[in-house]
C-alpha cells in the first residue's frame, strides 16, 4: 500500500475584505472607533471572510489529484495552504516530500535575473543540487523552447515564456510533490498538449500531482481521483467521472440556461431523460452498455406527414450522430419519442440533443435540449491527450504466439496457425 504524501485537516483560511470606508487616514479610523467602539468592532467582523473552512484531505504517494470548482471556491487558497505560501488559519497539514509549485505565472522567479539564473534559483530552493539541476539543464531550455533568450533577464519575458520556463523548471526538477494551478491557460494549444504529457509522464514514474484547472478534459485525462470545492468546504470527493458528471450538472443547472421561450401552434417539446435512470441522474450518462432516451413532446392539433429529427452534439457543436423518422401522425395529447442504442461509446463530456418536428416542411418545435446530457462513463483511450477520440470503447486485448507448420502444405489446405 502507498504511503501518504498529503495530509490535512479542518484546514481553514480566514482573509479580511478591506476597510468598508475608504479614507485610510489615522485619524478617521481613531475618530470611528472612539465616536462608537461598538458599532467599529461590528464593522471589523463584518470585513472577513473563510476563503476556505474545515477542508480535510489526504493524498497518497504517486496519486494524481484534480481539484475543481468555480472561481473563488478556495481551490488556489488550498494549494497555497499545501505549498507553504500561506498559513492555515485553522487547521494543519502535513506534506511529505519535495514540493514543487507553479501556483502562476513566474512562482519565485526574480525579475532581474535571467532564464539560467532563475532555473538553478529554483533548484536551489527545492534543495537540488547544482551537480543535479546542471544534469537537467539542457533538457528544460528544450522543453521551454526558450534557448535563444536563456541568458535573457525574466523581466523580458513575454507571459508565455514565463510559462514555459516556470513548467519546464518546476517538472523536470524532479519534486516528490507537484501542485499546478491553472497555468497551462497561459500557454498555446502545442504547449499545453507537451505539459499535459510531460504531468502524464511525472504521474506514471510515482510522483504526487494536485491539478487545479478549469480544464475538465485535463482532468479526466491525469486524474484518477477529484475534489469538488464549493465555497471553501469539499462538496464531493471520489472517481474523476463521478465528482465531475455530479460538477457539470450542477452548473449547468444553476447557470439559469433554461432556452429561449418557445411557443407553439401545433407540437412542442417538453423534457428529456434517460429511461430507467435514477430521479438524480435522469441526464447522465454512467454505463457503456444499452440505452434507452426519451424525449416528451406536446401535441396540441392533429399533425400528419411529419418528420421527427435527431441529432447529438458534442460541447464545441461537433455533429455526433443525427437521425430522421419520416411518415409519422399525432394525435392531440403528450406523446413519448423513445430512442433506443446498443451503446454510446462516447469520451467522457457534456453534449447536447437537438429534436425537431416538421409536418410538410414546416418546422414545428426545433429544441436544443436542456439540461444538458453528461457522459460519465469511465474512460477506455489511450494515456496521452493528443492521442484521444471522440469514441470510448473498451477493448480486450491478448498476446498469441502465431506458430506456422514448417512442413510444406498440400494445394489448396489451409495453414493452421
Amino acid at each position: 500500500m502507498s504511503t501518504v504524501a498529503i495530509h490535512g485537516e479542518r484546514l481553514g483560511k480566514n482573509y479580511r475584505r478591506g476597510l468598508v470606508h475608504s479614507s485610510r487616514l489615522l485619524r478617521d479610523s481613531l475618530g470611528r472607533v472612539l465616536k462608537s467602539p461598538i458599532r467599529s468592532l461590528r464593522r471589523q467582523k463584518q470585513e472577513t471572510f473563510w476563503a476556505l473552512k474545515d477542508v480535510s484531505l489526504e493524498v497518497r504517494e504517486g496519486e494524481v489529484l484534480g481539484l475543481i470548482g468555480r472561481n473563488g471556491a478556495g481551490k488556489t487558497t488550498l494549494l497555497k495552504i499545501l505549498s507553504r505560501i500561506t498559513q492555515p488559519t485553522t487547521g494543519w497539514a502535513e506534506i511529505h516530500g519535495r514540493v514543487g509549485s507553479l501556483l502562476e505565472v513566474g512562482t519565485g522567479f526574480h525579475p532581474e535575473l535571467t532564464g539560467r539564473e532563475n532555473t538553478f534559483l529554483s533548484g536551489a530552493i527545492l534543495g537540488m543540487s547544482k551537480r543535479e539541476i546542471t544534469a537537467k539543464f539542457d533538457e528544460i531550455v528544450a522543453f521551454a523552447e526558450l534557448d535563444k533568450f536563456i541568458d535573457t533577464p525574466v523581466k523580458h519575458y513575454s507571459s508565455g515564456m514565463y510559462v514555459r520556463l516556470a513548467f519546464a523548471v518546476a517538472a523536470h526538477l524532479e519534486p516528490e510533490i507537484l501542485l499546478v494551478d491553472e497555468v497551462l491557460a497561459v500557454g498555446d494549444i502545442n504547449f499545453q498538449k507537451k505539459c499535459l504529457g510531460k504531468m502524464g509522464d511525472v504521474a506514471r514514474v510515482g510522483r504526487t500531482v494536485v491539478l487545479v484547472t478549469h480544464q475538465m478534459n485535463q482532468i479526466r485525462r491525469l486524474c484518477d481521483r477529484a475534489i469538488w470545492i464549493d465555497n471553501g468546504a469539499v462538496r464531493q470527493d471520489g472517481l474523476t467521472h463521478h465528482v465531475l458528471a455530479a460538477y457539470e450538472s450542477a452548473m449547468y443547472n444553476t447557470s439559469g440556461e433554461t432556452g429561449l421561450p418557445r411557443t407553439a401552434s401545433k407540437a412542442r417539446f417538453l423534457r428529456w431523460q434517460i429511461a430507467s435512470a435514477l430521479s438524480d441522474r435522469q441526464h447522465q450518462l454512467a454505463t457503456l452498455g444499452p440505452v434507452t432516451v426519451n424525449f416528451a413532446a406536446e401535441v396540441l392539433r392533429p399533425v400528419t406527414n411529419v418528420e421527427h429529427g435527431i441529432a447529438l452534439f458534442s460541447a464545441d457543436r461537433q455533429l455526433m450522430w443525427a437521425k430522421a423518422r419520416q411518415e409519422i401522425s399525432l394525435k392531440p395529447g403528450v406523446h413519448t419519442f423513445s430512442h433506443s442504442f446498443p451503446s454510446l461509446p462516447l469520451r467522457p463530456g457534456s453534449y447536447q440533443w437537438q429534436v425537431s418536428l416538421w409536418e410538410n416542411g414546416e418546422m414545428l418545435d426545433l429544441w436544443d435540449c436542456v439540461p444538458e446530457l453528461t457522459v460519465a462513463t469511465e474512460i477506455h483511450q489511450h494515456h496521452r491527450d493528443e492521442w484521444n477520440g471522440i469514441l470510448n470503447i473498451p477493448t480486450e486485448f491478448t498476446i498469441g504466439s502465431d506458430e506456422i507448420d514448417s512442413a510444406p502444405s498440400a494445394p489448396g489446405s489451409p495453414v493452421v496457425g
